[in-house]
């Protein structure tokens, strides 16, 4: 066991062994959101062996989805994937440190200034405009870098990329020798949906450019891409979501394993009697006397008001001792209030933790609940949570091996969600 470093901890100076670090920080937490990094690594391998023969590449932006960016890029290159996808230069910082030895893209793109970091770095942007290409050429002929970049090319998303017209006109770039490109690619509109018309009208789109992209490598599918079929794959696929356990398959059963448990402690208990409401403007109303477990998490910890319950509907439960609870009233900033009525007497206790989303309750029912998508759950989980990791490969955890490492919540990175 280890606890990671945190120089603003009072544990911190060697005082006290790791183990009684981390037993400390975990005493101390109000919330713990534990990552299965063996769950990623299997999810991978499904999607990887879903996708022969295309490379399956990860995509880690957003500190890996909540999970953790360098924890989980090492688990996965230790795996086998050798191709990495982020949004931003100072996320591909962090990932390099990580992974020295992979291909790491960066999908927000080229600005003038930062050349000199995408080599220093040595990672590649993914261009989608004209005037980032002009200005990606002007750095590579200036400081002599030959790191390579993405083409981005738009087929429906309207959001980033080159226009189909744009991409035939630097065609004979292609024709002419070493151009410097070595991925062309393209993101789906509506990968989800198996029969919604557009995938197939992307499809053609891009299978009719990236072929005049000759000898560069194409990728168009992201997670739920690769469940459209084998012409969809090219050479490169680039799952985000599924590695960390969102369904890719809506309208079927999840090929995926949960990835993320998140609990938090329950700080009082009390009771209320028949006709006594709960929470902020009192929208929640005892129908018998309650028993009440109030639970330190709330919205500013990514747990959202939209699950909140009142007095003409149910929202999200919980659960305690084993037994799933409904939320009583709304969720406030720091604190949400569970009714546990129905509980054995001191099943639960001061202390003991509550389970938001594990023991069954998966990220897509949370994100029902939250009325959104599991990408927001998972990228709005709190700073606030200590950080557990759960398995991965000797390379995941460094120098500790594969034991469990507990990261402080000061300590998180500043890239965490």
């Amino acid at each position: 066991m280890n606890i990671a470093p945190d120089t603003r901890s009072p544990f911190a100076g060697g005082v006290l062994s790791p183990q009684a670090n981390q037993a400390a920080a975990l005493a101390a937490c109000t919330g713990i959101l534990t990552v299965d990094l063996d769950a990623i690594v299997a999810n991978w391998k499904k999607l990887e062996k879903t996708a022969v023969p295309a490379e399956c590449a990860a995509v880690i932006k957003a500190n890996a989805y909540g999970c953790g960016a360098e924890q989980v890029a090492r688990a996965l290159a230790g795996a086998g994937c050798k191709t990495f996808f982020v949004a931003t230069i100072e996320e591909a910082r962090v990932v390099r440190s990580a992974v020295p030895q992979a291909t790491l893209y960066v999908l927000d793109g080229f600005f003038q200034n930062t050349g000199d970091a995408y080599a220093r770095i040595n990672c590649r942007p993914v261009i989608g405009d004209l005037n980032e290409l002009a200005e990606w050429d002007v750095f590579c002929r200036r400081a002599g870098w030959s790191g390579g970049a993405a083409i981005h090319i738009d087929t429906g998303m309207n959001r980033l990329g080159l226009t189909i017209a744009e991409a035939q006109g630097i065609i004979p770039r292609i024709n002419a020798g070493y151009h410097g490109i070595s991925l062309v690619m393209s993101h789906l509109v509506s990968a989800e949906l198996l029969n919604n018309p557009i995938n197939a009208r992307q499809l053609a789109a891009f299978r009719e450019i990236a072929s005049r992209f000759s000898s560069v490598p194409a990728s168009l599918s992201n997670s739920s891409g690769i469940y459209l079929g084998p012409q969809f794959l090219f050479d490169v696929v680039r799952p985000g979501a599924a590695l960390y356990g969102i369904n890719p398959t809506p309208e079927a059963d999840n090929p995926m394993q949960p990835v993320v448990e998140l609990k938090a402690r329950i700080v009082q208990l009390r009771n209320i009697e028949r006709g006594e409401t709960v929470g902020y403007r009192g929208g929640w109303t005892a129908r018998r006397p309650t028993r009440l477990a109030i639970v330190s998490a709330g919205y500013a910890d990514g747990y959202f008001r939209a699950a909140s319950a009142n007095d003409g509907s149910r929202g999200a439960e919980v659960v305690v001792a084993g037994k799933r609870c409904p939320i009583a009233g709304r969720i406030s900033m720091d604190l949400m209030a569970v009714d546990i009525t129905d509980l054995p007497p001191n099943a639960a206790r001061r202390g003991h933790m509550a389970t938001l989303l594990g023991e069954g309750i998966t990220v897509d029912e949370l994100a029902h609940h939250f009325g959104t998508i599991g990408y927001e759950v998972l990228t709005s989980l709190g700073s606030r949570y200590a950080r557990l990791y759960k398995g991965g490969a000797a390379q995941a955890a460094g120098p500790e091996g594969g034991r469990d490492k507990v990261q402080n919540p000061a300590s998180t990175p500043t890239t965490a969600a």
